[in-house]
């Protein structure tokens, strides 16, 4: 496997990072907290959907076909990583619920949602720079 281009990933974990330590120096009620807390909840989205099209470019070596992985739900692509050591099981099981909060309230783009997804963010970062290192040590 030739080695992954990153640098979207990784820049959308720095940009999360950044809205996320902006956002907690405004006040609630101001219109850059607003600003903040949604480019919180985009670059989280994004952040979600790339890492599990990245991990399941990674997990290629472990099937038969590239064909066994494409099928691959977003579930069975983080439970296999943590099957092949790649991620811990802890590490998986908190993907899992980062993408359970993200359907669980999908219905409701709202301020709910929002301030659900930002109760996740401090361990989501960590755990987004985690999974940028492990897929960058991928051969």
């Amino acid at each position: 496997m030739s080695k992954l281009n990153l640098d979207y990933f990784v820049r959308c974990i720095a940009t999360l990072e950044r809205a996320f330590n902006a956002l907690n120096e405004q006040p609630d009620d101001s219109d850059l907290y607003d600003i903040y807390r949604a480019a919180c909840v985009k670059e989280f989205e994004i952040i979600l959907e790339q890492s599990g099209k990245l991990l399941k470019k990674c997990l290629k070596p472990y099937f038969a076909t590239p064909k066994q992985v494409d099928q691959l739900t977003f579930k069975d692509i983080f439970r296999t990583a943590a099957k092949h050591s790649l991620i811990s099981l802890d590490e998986s099981e908190r993907w899992l619920t980062y993408r359970d909060n993200r359907n669980s309230t999908a219905h409701d783009y709202g301020v709910s949602f929002a301030d659900e997804t930002l109760t996740l963010l401090p361990q989501f970062i960590l755990d987004a720079y985690q999974l940028y290192e492990v897929i960058k040590n991928q051969p």
